[in-house]
């Protein structure tokens, strides 16, 4: 079982940057890799099929809902987008931006944060290599930012019931470590973003997207969602037998494989009420930092990569430098703390 699931690991991992036809079909890849992962793992029954088809509902519906509110609201959008970007030096828009997001993600959903994201990125004129930082960026701020209430994302909703914690838990324990983090993704953002060279409608330039265009999409992130449920619950034997009594500061960086598999099935294996809250800080700082490096890693990544058409390589050349400087910021913070 082992070496199966090391092999499923090691292909997830590397295939969608080295396969063209992988990274194409990402969705149909990372299905049949979740397939193949409960199956070796021996854990496939009835109830993680319906899990399976139940989970990705919410977010393919709201992904649906938000496409068809976009087509039909375009151009007062547009207008709402360009006036405010215009009243105030671009730089300062978009720290603003990243930083709002994230802060208030934890209160409108990760989904909706991403959704929002999305609008306000497909109106501005920016070269391709700014418009993917912007959204690398803003992806990690959403993540960090959500999880600081239940309702935030399923990570949050999932260790606070683990936890039998209240509604402002995490947010006492992970809002010093997160809201800096926050923060500092957006003078990133305002650093490394270029400003638009020049303003665009996008009936003009892309033309307002078709109700089956709007259906395609929503239904690759069912199947992406279903097959990261499948793949979390894959590998959730092997993070039980071999991962729980390892140290912190060493989960802390073995769960970067939540850069691929899903992050709140590593929060619901990994955490137990018997833990310091230093431990379970570790543990979800490392979840979250790491979910942004790849785009399987969370939501926000999954619903902007797949509205803007950005690569999984596009992705991690930005990402995954940006996730491992932040990795090692927060080990250094952690290690005072364990």
């Amino acid at each position: 079982m082992i070496l199966g699931l090391s092999i499923i690991l090691i292909l997830v991992l590397f295939l969608p940057f080295t396969v063209k036809i992988v990274e194409r079909n990402l969705e149909v890849f990372l299905f049949i890799m979740g397939v193949l992962t409960v199956i070796v793992s021996q854990v496939l029954d009835s109830t993680l099929i319906f899990k399976a088809i139940k989970d990705p509902i919410h977010i393919t519906l709201a992904v649906i809902i938000a496409g068809l509110l976009f087509r039909w609201l375009q151009d007062p959008m547009e207008k709402s987008i360009l006036g405010t970007s215009k009243a105030m030096p671009f730089r300062l828009f978009a720290a603003l931006t990243v930083i709002i997001l994230g802060l208030i993600s934890s209160i409108i959903t990760a989904i909706i944060a991403a959704i929002v994201l999305v609008a306000i990125v497909s109106v501005l004129r920016l070269d391709r290599k700014s418009e993917v930082r912007f959204v690398v960026l803003a992806c990690y701020s959403i993540g960090l930012g959500a999880v600081l209430t239940p309702i935030g994302e399923p990570l949050s909703t999932i260790a606070t019931s683990k936890l039998n914690a209240d509604f402002f838990y995490l947010l006492r324990l992970i809002g010093p470590e997160v809201i800096p983090g926050v923060v500092i993704f957006g003078i990133l953002t305002a650093i490394m973003v270029n400003p638009q060279k020049q303003q665009r409608k996008m009936s003009a330039d892309q033309g307002a997207e078709s109700y089956m265009d709007i259906i395609i999409r929503g239904l690759k992130v069912y199947l992406f969602v279903m097959a990261l449920t499948l793949l979390g619950a894959g590998f959730e034997p092997f993070i039980e037998r071999y991962l729980l009594d390892l140290s912190p500061l060493v989960l802390y960086w073995i769960n970067m494989i939540s850069a691929v598999l899903d992050n709140a099935t590593l929060a619901a294996a990994e955490i137990s009420p018997a833990m310091s809250e230093s431990t379970i800080t570790a543990i979800l700082m490392g979840l979250l930092v790491s979910g942004g490096m790849l785009i399987p890693g969370n939501i926000p990544n999954i619903i902007a990569a797949g509205k803007l058409n950005i690569t999984s390589l596009e992705w991690a050349r930005f990402a995954v430098p940006v996730g491992l400087i932040a990795m090692v910021a927060y080990f250094l913070v952690i290690i005072f703390m364990v």
